[in-house]
């Protein structure tokens, strides 16, 4: 639970925050992180969709690929994500910002979210909670639906494929299609649906701002050929070192006795 101290800068430093059962966070501060983790998670919903159709192209156009995703494509697929997630987060932004806060100020979440702030607001946010859910809603509902055709389309294409050429087609969508799963699957519960909180949202929050996050960089390196190779020969190496230890250990045994 954070306490939102409106009127004042005084913030603790991040590390004692951790360490302290009663944490605070400024007004001001509170508003920078809805507008900064909305914007981030903005843009990662639009990155995933342009992830979805640089799949889509590989796969179903192979020999057009590097005429269609070329490096000025995808400078723009990279811009439009930004301006998506800006526009999405300076939404929230406004919604949030010119709410009467005069009430109780603990909110009960372990970030400033858009919908634990409307519980603290003294005023009817029915109205306020319903383009919440246009913005939020629409952006994760449409996103998520293009990736779902997106890869009903794909999974069309590669029918008529090989076996080999299949699960090479499919082995180059899991790594994706993992990270789309973690990271839409809570935010589609938290956001598509009227304003209300659940105790369950906290822990469903934890999965797309730390969780999913967390594990892309290890998802995506485990896509890599040369990596996978260097931790099989790294494995290979553990595994003929303890072989060997055994080994001395045997004859050890078997010269004392």
């Amino acid at each position: 639970r954070f306490e939102l101290l409106k009127g004042t800068n005084n913030i603790r430093p991040s590390i004692l925050k951790l360490i302290y059962t009663k944490k605070t966070i400024s007004y001001n501060g509170c508003m920078t992180q809805l507008f900064t983790i909305h914007f981030f998670g903005g843009i990662e919903i639009f990155i995933l969709a342009g992830m979805a159709y640089d799949r889509y192209v590989a796969i179903c156009k192979p020999l057009h690929y590097t005429v269609i995703m070329s490096r000025r494509i995808c400078a723009v697929i990279m811009a439009a994500s930004c301006a998506g997630g800006f526009m999405h987060s300076f939404g929230q932004f406004i919604l949030a910002v010119f709410l009467p806060y005069c009430g109780p100020n603990e909110i009960d979440h372990y970030f400033c979210d858009i919908y634990p702030l409307l519980k603290l607001a003294c005023t009817d946010t029915s109205k306020i909670g319903l383009l919440v859910l246009a913005n939020s809603g629409s952006v994760s509902l449409v996103t998520f639906v293009v990736l779902l055709t997106s890869y009903d389309v794909i999974l069309y294409t590669v029918k008529s494929y090989s076996r080999e050429s299949r699960l090479k087609a499919l082995s180059t969508c899991s790594w994706h299609i993992t990270v789309v799963v973690l990271f839409f699957a809570p935010v589609v519960f938290i956001y598509i649906r009227p304003q209300s909180t659940f105790p369950e949202d906290k822990v469903f929050a934890l999965f797309y701002t730390i969780i999913a996050p967390m594990l892309n960089p290890l998802i995506y390196t485990l896509r890599n050929m040369e990596m996978k190779n260097a931790m099989k020969k790294l494995w290979s190496q553990i595994m003929g070192r303890r072989r060997n230890r055994l080994k001395d250990i045997s004859a050890s045994y078997h010269r004392a006795y």
